[in-house]
């Protein structure tokens, strides 16, 4: 007998499911070639013997979350998203070029974005309200919250409210605390979340929790980096929303926005018009991108106008 059901909890080939009628089954891949991740539809068969359901097959994801790991292959982290919270907080202190790659991914993918800031009852430093302010600029806007006050999270659960979102970023920012507030029964492990000022790792596994007010939300592992799936970023602007709104003016079609003449997008760095570090973020994930042989070298052409 076969049965669809939703992934809600993966720890690597240890997951849990629910089907259509709401009932939990321990599950396992069938077969190593599956990657399956939290939020995935799937298509499992019961294996009586084991008291357990196997996945034979992934229904296509309305999107998806990809990263690149240690061994530069491509790396699915959560599926059917249509939000992310993208989280950070005063301390530990915020890498914005991590930021920066997990909003990159979410544009390239089709995924809303906000920036959730953690924490509110600390007091930020003055260069991130003024880089807050570049992010709103862009397009993106932000909540302030605090798990331990209470403060913001009613804002926070309306901006959840019909979506699946996830929490994304680094360790120690306080994301599982968040969960436990929006989500007051899920059985998460918070805790002292400081060592040496980079965070300790409270979440072992990628869960999905149904929320109040309808909708779903995912909690997913901290990180000290993040590196997107290149191959899967929009090659002409990696998915930085300023460099996507200028390219159409650059001279040449296959603009890189490096050093090539008549870019657009450089000019507008030069002049103040796109913020110089979320630049120098983009040329770093450039780079990257190039590095691993995501784009080839081809000649330009002039744009056709």
């Amino acid at each position: 007998m076969t049965f669809t059901a939703r992934i809600i909890a993966a720890f690597g080939r240890h997951l849990v499911v629910r089907d259509e009628q709401g009932n939990q089954r321990d599950a396992r891949p069938f077969g190593r070639r599956l990657q399956l991740v939290c939020g995935d539809q799937v298509t499992c068969e019961i294996d009586a013997r084991h008291d357990e359901a196997h996945v034979i097959a992934v229904l296509p994801r309305a999107s998806c979350l990809y990263r690149t790991n240690l061994r530069a292959d491509e790396e699915a982290i959560v599926a059917n998203l249509t939000l992310m919270l993208v989280t950070l907080s005063p301390v530990p202190g915020p890498d914005l070029f991590v930021i920066d790659r997990y909003l990159a991914a979410a544009a390239s993918a089709g995924i809303r974005a906000t920036l959730v800031l953690n924490k509110c009852e600390l007091p930020w430093p003055r260069e991130l309200e003024q880089e807050l302010a570049v992010y709103a600029a862009v397009g993106y806007t932000h909540l302030a919250v605090s798990a331990r006050t209470d403060a913001g999270m009613p804002a926070l659960r309306a901006a959840c409210a019909g979506d699946t979102a996830v929490f994304v970023g680094q360790s120690g920012v306080g994301k599982s605390s968040l969960v436990s507030r929006l989500v007051p029964a899920a059985d998460i492990r918070t805790g002292e979340l400081m060592r040496s000022q980079e965070g300790m790792h409270t979440t072992t596994a990628s869960r999905l929790y149904d929320l109040a007010g309808g909708g779903h939300l995912i909690d997913s592992p901290g990180v000290r980096d993040f590196a997107p799936a290149l191959s899967r970023l929009e090659p002409t602007s990696l998915g930085f929303l300023e460099v996507a709104q200028r390219a159409p003016q650059c001279r040449f079609d296959d603009c890189r926005h490096l050093r090539e003449p008549g870019c657009a997008v450089r000019a507008a760095s030069e002049c103040g018009e796109i913020s110089p570090r979320r630049y120098e973020s983009y040329r770093r994930l450039r780079r990257l991108f190039e590095t691993l042989g995501s784009q080839d070298g081809g000649a330009r052409r002039p744009r056709q106008r």
